[in-house]
């Protein structure tokens, strides 16, 4: 495998992850890994740590970018991420004494449904109305979404990023740049777990390829979310609509090439 395939096939994924991440804080496991598995034969095992490490310094510039334009709940958000760790190996536990079951297509429908939803049915939620809801309700919403967010990912393995922005906007009524903002706060760290337990039992990956990943999704990340960050919520909500459907769309191609 030349380096040249390596730095095409890892800049297009990074360009699909980074376009996710700043637009929906969708995990760029979704995307890098089925890429990395089907174009360049490695152990789905490192390229999902490829794909974790990929997202930890998109989402957090994609954070960055969301809270300097105000536009990120770090006190739910922290919330919601400590109940998503703690219920992931909640999730994780109960799984492994269940019979196995496959939902690895799971993640990818949810994506293109939620993109066609926001293309359909925007999310037209003002900061104003946000505010309307008391702390104590805010807080215990974040609560419960955080552990139902955190077991069904440790129970499947997928879905995380798009599950959050989910219950973000349907029911804990955020506004769609909020939304994304916080799920990719919590992106950050989820991300990061991820990698560093991949690595630790798997062994080091591809230095070549996690390098190209990393700096492909970091810098679509970036343009994203400076673009999200000034787009009005109709021109958004459409945008991220057609992004989601158009990767779903993708991935289901790349896994069942």
């Amino acid at each position: 495998m030349t380096y040249l395939v390596q730095f095409v096939v890892c800049f297009i994924a990074g360009i699909g992850a980074g376009l996710g991440t700043g637009f929906a804080g969708m995990s760029a496991a979704a995307v890098i890994s089925p890429m990395l598995i089907t174009f360049l034969g490695m152990d789905p095992y490192l390229a999902v740590g490829i794909a974790l490490a990929s997202d930890v310094l998109a989402s957090a510039v994609s954070a960055y970018t969301y809270k300097k334009n105000g536009n990120l709940d770090v006190k739910n958000g922290a919330v919601m991420m400590a109940a998503v760790l703690v219920f992931t190996m909640v999730g994780s536990f109960v799984a492994s004494k269940v019979p196995g079951t496959t939902m690895g297509s799971f993640s990818v429908f949810m994506t293109m449904l939620l993109g066609v939803k926001f293309i359909v049915r925007p999310v037209m939620t003002t900061k104003e109305a946000m505010q309307g809801v008391s702390a104590r309700k805010r807080l215990v919403q974040s609560l419960l979404s955080g552990m139902g967010v955190g077991f069904i990912c440790g129970f499947i393995g997928a879905g995380g990023g798009m599950m959050m922005l989910l219950l973000l906007t349907s029911v804990l009524g955020y506004e769609l740049k909020t939304a994304v903002g916080t799920s990719v706060f919590i992106m950050t760290f989820t991300a990061l777990t991820g990698a560093v337990s991949h690595f630790a039992i798997g062994g080091a990956p591809d230095l070549f390829c996690l390098v190209c990943c990393v700096l492909s999704t970091l810098l679509w990340a970036r343009i994203a979310a400076k673009f999200a960050n000034k787009a009005e919520p109709a021109t958004l909500n459409r945008a991220t609509g057609v992004v989601l459907v158009v990767l779903g769309v993708a991935i289901l191609g790349v896994k069942y090439l």
